[in-house]
């Protein structure tokens, strides 16, 4: 499993954040790893000036107060996890997250989702964070079940035709899986793939080809996926305790039915790249996937990719 050594919340201090703090938290116990709490907020205009000081005191505080309440909720002393408060003002709070992530090497990045509703989808500031933070990135919705019962799926493509995309999807397999274990137990994978040449032979350009021979001809195709998906299960080495969805079907569709089906608090889920092309990490499939889901994400990127965010 992906050990997490530097964890950074980001706070707006505002609204209930005791959810996705607690995850932060409950993560860093897990790991034995410190918190910075970076609380990313708007400038005071000039006017104003002279209220900044009460002003980012406040925020600070009302964090403060946060973090207590969910260490007293987790039965942990405040010194039995360092946890850090830094108010940080500014415009463009997704850029400062990026440079203080490779300022400070943090290894996971955690913040509630954006929006007061939270409803499937994900707002501007989570969106640049997950095309653009270098780290994992895990956006926190409200959880539905008990800490006992909490829901953990994976989506992975078995198909690597790159060792990026292998190494990708054993690093996803095996971080799900230890969520998983420390939760409800049993890891739902989610893998599925586009079979578009049956529907252009069938129902578009009729050929002289009977219905069976088509109907082997998917069954032939989907054998070939499950069995390079069984590979990457038994390579990853997570044992028993799966439940496989597999399906011809389109990625953005399946995989949130699956999620809206199954109850998932948190999806795992790689985003795509190109190693080494700044800037090259989503394609339109995975942003379609992930305007449609409802539940928390913890997204990957491949190693080595590279944020077109500018280090200082």
């Amino acid at each position: 499993m992906q050990n997490f050594h530097n964890i950074l919340f980001v706070s707006h201090a505002i609204g209930d954040e005791s959810g996705s703090l607690t995850q932060a938290l409950s993560v860093a116990r897990n790991n034995r790893a410190p918190v910075k709490v970076m609380v990313v907020c708007p400038e005071l205009p000039e006017e104003f000036g002279e209220y900044r000081q009460v002003y980012t005191n406040a925020l600070s505080e009302r964090v403060r107060e946060s973090v207590k309440n969910v260490l007293d909720s987790l039965k942990l002393g405040e010194d039995e996890l360092e946890v850090d408060i830094e108010v940080d003002c500014g415009s463009t709070p997704a850029e400062r997250v990026i440079h203080r992530v490779q300022r400070d090497d943090y290894d996971l990045v955690v913040k509630s989702v954006e929006g007061r509703e939270q409803r499937a989808g994900f707002k501007a500031m989570d969106m640049e964070l997950l095309r653009k933070c270098p780290c994992p990135v895990w956006l926190c919705r409200p959880v539905k079940h008990s800490p006992g019962d909490i829901r953990v799926a994976v989506a992975v493509d078995p198909d690597c035709r790159e060792p990026n995309s292998y190494d990708l999807a054993i690093r996803l397999l095996r971080l799900a899986h230890s969520l998983a274990d420390s939760c409800s137990d049993e890891l739902q994978i989610i893998s599925c793939w586009d079979y578009d040449v049956d529907a252009y032979l069938r129902r578009n350009f009729p050929i002289d080809v009977s219905d069976e021979e088509l109907d082997r001809a998917v069954q032939a195709a989907r054998s070939r996926h499950r069995s390079k998906l069984d590979v990457l299960i038994n390579a990853a080495n997570i044992g028993d305790a799966l439940g496989i969805h597999h399906a011809i079907a389109r990625p953005d569709r399946f995989i949130p039915l699956v999620i809206e089906e199954k109850k998932i608090d948190l999806l795992v889920m790689g985003t795509v790249g190109r190693t080494g092309i700044p800037g090259f990490i989503m394609g339109n499939t995975a942003e379609n996937i992930l305007q449609e889901i409802s539940c928390s994400l913890l997204a990957l990127k491949p190693r080595g990719y590279v944020s077109p965010v500018k280090v200082y």
